[in-house]
């Protein structure tokens, strides 16, 4: 499939790189995504790219390795807060996440969760595709909020043919731009569409293993983020375990219960502080922290200080 509108994406010749180099730049714009070279090869033909898209974050990954993994270790290391929408645009790549595996091929589109374990095969074939980087917290902010990640959406389908259209939209669209601010909340509310799930709150993994519990609270934290109810007893009844089970689950990576709900809603804040900056959320400071779970505005100040290390006024200043 010929995808026109990223025609200049698509180049007949690509360089090549040493495969430590790819894959710093690959971290340094991703997060620790690890590759591993096809046959011991120790070049890559292919690059990485990273793009300013009507203020949103557009990655260009083309490479041929073997394959690119992420664990819970990467994960612990490095703070998972994006979901990636990703649209091939030359070659196959195959996703495995949350137990499903697909295969995208040219014009298709996919949601990957950066703060689940992952895995990329290339298998030594060439592969390009785009990677949009979406504030996780942002996206979930609003419903539907429950989506089906690891999803493939075929070239064919009309949501994957409109995303395709928003993207290369947003890549023709500066963030100064005086429609940068609509068009991203265009693009958050299509994906939001295009991933969502048929039946709100499915269970999304077993709840009788700790890390099927835990990948389930992480989601329920997600969907219910800015509910008064959302506590963490709350939570424990919706899981149907014990508050020392549940707080168990979380000292496991190294947290508690508490303190994730609290960072999820932090991380939350800051994003819509920045789209305030941007002049996209015309809020107040306390509004928005009201609306994102806080309801105390001096605890809020303090923990997004420590947090972030910046006050929130800092954050929409710049």
């Amino acid at each position: 499939m010929q995808l026109q509108e990223f025609s200049n994406r698509t180049p007949d010749v690509w360089g090549q790189a040493p495969l430590e180099e790819w894959r710093d730049r690959l971290q340094s714009v991703c997060g620790r995504f690890n590759p591993f070279g096809w046959e011991k090869r120790a070049v890559v033909n292919g690059g990485v790219s990273l793009s300013n898209a009507a203020g949103v974050e557009v990655v260009q990954v083309a490479t041929d390795v073997e394959a690119v993994r992420r664990d819970e270790r990467d994960i612990r290391r490095d703070y998972g807060e994006h979901f990636f929408l990703l649209v091939q645009l030359q070659g196959t790549c195959g996703i495995e996440q949350r137990g499903r595996q697909n295969t995208i091929l040219p014009g298709d589109c996919i949601l990957v969760d950066s703060s689940l374990p992952s895995n990329f095969y290339f298998q030594g074939r060439f592969s390009n595709h785009l990677s949009v980087h979406l504030p996780r917290q942002l996206l979930l902010a609003e419903k539907p909020n429950d989506f089906e990640i690891s999803r493939r959406l075929a070239a064919d389908d009309p949501m994957s043919t409109m995303l395709r259209a928003l993207v290369a939209k947003m890549l023709q669209t500066s963030s100064g731009h005086k429609r940068s601010a609509e068009l991203r909340q265009l693009f958050l509310q299509a994906t939001r569409q295009a991933f969502a799930v048929d039946v709100p709150d499915t269970p999304l993994c077993p709840r009788d293993r700790a890390s099927g519990r835990l990948e389930l609270a992480r989601a329920l934290v997600d969907r219910h983020l800015t509910d008064e109810s959302l506590t963490p007893q709350w939570l424990a009844t919706r899981l149907g375990v014990s508050m020392r089970t549940l707080q168990e689950d979380f000292s496991a990576i190294g947290t508690t219960v508490t303190y994730f709900i609290r960072d999820r809603r932090l991380h939350l804040a800051r994003d819509r502080l920045v789209e305030k900056q941007r002049g996209a959320d015309d809020g107040t400071i306390a509004q928005i922290a009201y609306s994102s779970g806080f309801n105390d505005i001096s605890y809020f100040n303090r923990c997004f200080k420590k947090a972030f290390d910046c006050s929130p006024k800092e954050v929409v200043r710049r």
